[in-house]
């Protein structure tokens, strides 16, 4: 077992709640605002956007639901839900998965996909400024190792 495993009526100190709320206030903060600017400029939310990114980079603008649930961090109910929205805003339309009649697919649509590429701007110049601007360039390594720590599985 790891030394900085501790049981868990250690509990946490100071240092620790404090880099953990940190944390979740920060990502509350800035998706909530980058949120508001999507929806403002482009009359989709963040989430939609995020779905409409991932359907950009899949093969043939097309993924199965539940891989589309896992990249957006979402269950697959929550996924169904979006895309629903989606489809009845002309954006992505879904299909029976041709090699595996049990899984359904989403595809973006060319509206789709013209929206999305109306959107990118918008969503890469709040990152910049909300998030990457705000940080020093050395910190970006650093954060990058965490997140990548923080994905592998725990031991």
């Amino acid at each position: 077992m790891s030394t900085r495993r501790r049981s868990v009526t250690a509990g946490l100190d100071d240092q620790q709640m404090e880099a953990w709320h940190g944390f979740l206030r920060a990502h509350s903060a800035l998706v909530r605002e980058l949120d508001v600017e999507m929806q403002a400029e482009h009359g989709m939310s963040l989430t939609q956007y995020e779905v409409l990114l991932l359907l950009s980079k899949s093969d043939g603008g097309a993924a199965r639901m539940s891989d589309l649930a896992d990249g957006a961090l979402l269950s697959l109910s929550g996924l169904s839900r979006l895309v629903d929205r989606l489809v009845a805003m002309g954006l992505v339309e879904r299909m029976q998965c041709p090699n595996d009649r049990r899984s359904s697919l989403a595809r973006l649509t060319p509206l789709g996909r013209r929206r999305f590429r109306e959107a990118q701007p918008t969503h890469h110049e709040g990152v910049h400024r909300l998030f990457i601007d705000r940080l020093p360039a050395d910190v970006l390594p650093a954060l990058n190792q965490t997140w990548q720590a923080l994905d592998a599985p725990a031991a």
